[in-house]
């Protein structure tokens, strides 16, 4: 009976033994799959880890582009700030001959309003004159019919002659100072054609600046929607690295849950 004992205690031993056999089969199997699938994930892992180096490089070629377009950007914001002070510059320099032009416009109203008032005179000179003379030929006249007011007209006459003489003279000056207001009228037609040609040429070179401006906005324009564009491609590229990054975490998370089981497995 206790050698029967025995052999049935034995048979219990020999197929818990089997048992514990199939299930260490199993086990190693089962690992030798999570093997198989650990090194397909750290295959997988090494791929990733490339791609993401190789898109970190891109990621650093095309902030290198970013950093030289905004710099180019800064340096088209001068040009088009130095642009744009020339052109108030230039603006300022047209509104000066400008208030020139007016100025020598009024003065030569006003000289041709002196000319004008000088000639009057004149008129009023000559229209004495010939009154004097008119005057002169009656006084002659008396002088021939009344013989007894010979000093008296003689007086008169000398007076008259004076007046005459200090008219004459005054009509020269008049002419005289007619003269030169014509010259210096003259002189400033002549300086006032000058300033129209300044202007004018003031005038077209503020064109050219406004022309040039205008090219360096369209190209500034051009400039941002470029960088418009290289943002939102490298905000998708960051993206992608934002998720392969998640997948290389969740691929970790597995390699650590692959290695508790296999370290609980050698234990085991």
């Amino acid at each position: 009976s206790t050698i029967q004992k025995q052999r049935q205690e034995l048979q219990l031993l020999i197929a818990e033994l089997k048992d514990r056999d199939k299930e260490l089969n199993d086990m190693v199997a089962v690992h030798q799959r999570r093997l198989l699938a650990w090194e397909d994930d750290r295959q997988k892992i090494l791929t990733l880890a490339e791609r993401c180096n190789l898109l970190n490089n891109e990621l650093n070629k095309r902030n290198e582009i970013i950093k030289s377009l905004t710099k180019r950007l800064k340096f088209l914001e001068s040009q088009r700030n130095e642009s744009k002070a020339t052109l108030e510059n230039t603006q300022q320099k047209f509104k000066e001959p400008s208030q020139k032009v007016t100025d020598a416009t009024v003065h030569c109203q006003a000289l041709e309003e002196k000319n004008h008032s000088l000639h009057c005179s004149v008129l009023e000179l000559s229209t004495r004159t010939g009154q004097l003379q008119a005057r002169e030929q009656e006084l002659l006249t008396m002088l021939k019919l009344k013989d007894e007011a010979i000093l008296e007209t003689t007086d008169h006459i000398t007076e008259f002659t004076s007046k005459f003489k200090k008219l004459e003279s005054a009509l020269r000056a008049a002419k005289t100072e007619e003269f030169s207001l014509n010259k210096e009228k003259q002189d400033l037609k002549l300086r006032l054609k000058e300033q129209i040609l300044e202007t004018n040429k003031l005038k077209d070179d503020l064109c050219e600046k406004m022309k040039e401006n205008n090219k360096q906005q369209e190209e500034i324009m051009h400039l941002k929607q470029e960088n418009s564009c290289l943002r939102n491609e490298l905000a998708l590229i960051v993206e992608n690295a934002k998720r392969k990054d998640q997948l290389l975490q969740f691929a970790k998370s597995k390699q650590a849950r692959t290695d508790t089981e296999l370290s609980s497995l050698r234990q085991v």
